[in-house]
C-alpha cells in the first residue's frame, strides 16, 4: 500500500504540508544550537562507505566507485555515519553531532522511509546515562520550538515535558507478557531459544519453526512490549540482552546485558543508544556472527570495514545515540505518516521522480 498517495509537488498538497515542513526547519536550528551550547561540534560523515553495516537485518543500498584506472569497486550508502563518527573519536574529537542523511532499504511504511534524516551525537568519556537526560532535553527543546505541549502519534500522547519513565527489558517482558527474559539468557550471555520459546506460546505468541531466539525476541517486542511504551510521558527502554546490542559493551556487574537503551514516546522508538563497544577482537566476531546469520536469511553478507576495527583501537570510551530526527518532527506536529514531514519524499517505483 503506498504512503504517500497524492504528489507532494501539487500546490494544494504542499500548502497542507508546509507548516509542518517549517516547523521541521525551526526545530533543527533548536537543536542544533542545543548542541552548540554544550560544547559539541557539528560533523558531516561521508554517505559513501566500504560497509553499510552489519547488523543482521539492516540492508543497504549498493553502488559502484569507478576509480582513475576505469576499475569498479562495490560501496555502499550508509545506514547510520556511526562507523565514520566513532573514527573521529579514535582522532581525537570529543562531542561530536551531526544531522546525517541516510539510507536503509527494505524499510518503507508511515514511519519508515528509504532516505531519512538521523541526529547522531557521541560523548567520549561519558556515560551512557547522559544520553538520557540529553533524549528528555531535546524533546523538551523539540516540543518548545514547534508551540506543543503533547508529542502525538494516532491515538497516543506523550508529555515532552515530563521525566521519561526507565524500563528494563526483563521488566516490561514481566509486566506486559508475563516472560522471565533473563532466565532465557545465561550467566555467559547464551540465549535459549527453548526456554524463550515456551514462554512465548504460552504467552499466546504465535510462533514459526524457524523462528531464533532473536525473532522470538523481536516478536515479543513488537506485539507486547512497543504498544505501552511512550504514553503519557517518554520511556526509555534499558538493558537490552548482549546478543541484541551488536555495538555495545556489556554491563558492569552483569554480562547478559548491555548498555542499550532505546527511547520511545507514543509507542514509537525515537533513539537508540550504546555505551560504545571498543574491543576490536569482540566488534570482529559479533560482525561476522551476524553475517553469517544475515547470509543464512537473506543469502547476502555485507564486508566489514576493517579501518573502523582498527579505528576502535585508538577510540577512548564513549556513549552514543542515533534518534529519528524525522520521527521526532512527526511526533511535535501531529503527523500521520513520516513523508509529512519530508520536504521531497522519494517517489514510490512507477511513479516518476522526486
Amino acid at each position: 500500500m503506498s504512503s504517500s498517495p497524492t504528489p507532494f509537488w501539487r500546490p494544494d498538497i504542499h500548502a497542507d504540508r508546509r507548516p509542518a515542513l517549517l516547523a521541521r526547519g525551526r526545530i533543527k536550528t533548536a537543536l542544533r544550537r542545543w548542541f552548540e551550547a554544550d560544547d559539541f561540534v557539528e560533523v558531516e560523515a561521508a554517505i559513501l562507505q566500504l560497509s553499510p553495516g552489519n547488523e543482521t537485518h539492516l540492508h543497504g543500498f549498493g553502488t559502484t566507485l569507478i576509480d582513475n584506472a576505469a576499475e569498479p569497486h562495490p560501496y555502499y550508502l550508509h545506514t547510520s555515519p556511526e562507523f565514520a563518527a566513532k573514527k573521529l573519536l579514535a582522532a581525537g574529537e570529543a562531542r561530536i553531532f551531526d544531522f546525517a542523511r541516510v539510507f536503509r532499504n527494505r524499510e518503507r511504511t508511515v514511519l519508515h522511509h528509504p532516505e531519512f534524516t538521523m541526529l547522531e551525537w557521541y560523548r567520549a568519556g561519558e556515560d551512557y546515562d547522559v544520553l538520557m537526560r540529553d533524549c528528555a532535553a531535546l524533546m523538551a527543546e523539540a516540543a518548545r520550538v514547534a508551540g506543543t505541549t503533547q508529542l502525538r502519534w494516532r491515538d497516543a500522547e506523550a508529555d515532552p515535558f515530563a521525566e521519561p519513565e526507565r524500563l528494563t527489558l526483563h521488566d516490561a517482558f514481566a509486566r506486559h507478557a508475563g516472560i522471565d527474559l533473563l532466565a532465557t539468557v545465561s550467566p555467559a550471555g547464551v540465549t535459549d531459544r527453548a526456554a524463550l520459546a515456551e514462554q512465548a506460546v504460552a504467552a499466546g505468541i504465535r510462533l514459526a519453526d524457524d523462528d531464533s531466539w532473536s525473532d522470538i525476541f523481536s516478536r515479543v517486542l513488537s506485539e507486547r512490549i512497543e504498544p505501552h511504551l511512550g504514553r503519557g510521558r517518554a520511556t526509555i527502554l534499558c538493558e537490552y540482552p548482549i546478543s541484541e546490542a551488536a555495538l555495545a559493551r556489556p554491563k558492569p556487574g552483569d554480562p547478559r546485558v548491555a548498555e542499550r537503551f532505546e527511547l520511545y514516546a507514543c509507542g514509537v522508538e525515537l533513539a537508540n543508544a550504546f555505551g560504545e563497544l571498543t574491543d576490536p577482537a569482540e566488534q570482529r566476531r559479533r560482525f561476522e556472527a551476524d553475517m553469517d546469520e544475515k547470509e543464512r536469511i537473506y543469502g547476502e553478507r555485507y564486508p566489514v570495514d576493517d579501518d573502523f576495527l582498527e579505528a576502535l583501537s585508538l577510540m577512548p570510551a564513549a556513549s552514543g545515540i542515533a534518534l529519528g530526527f524525522d520521527r521526532l518532527v512527526m511526533l511535535c506536529v501531529g503527523a500521520r505518516r513520516i513523508e509529512d514531514v519530508l520536504w521531497t519524499p522519494v517517489a514510490e517505483p512507477g511513479r516518476g521522480g522526486a
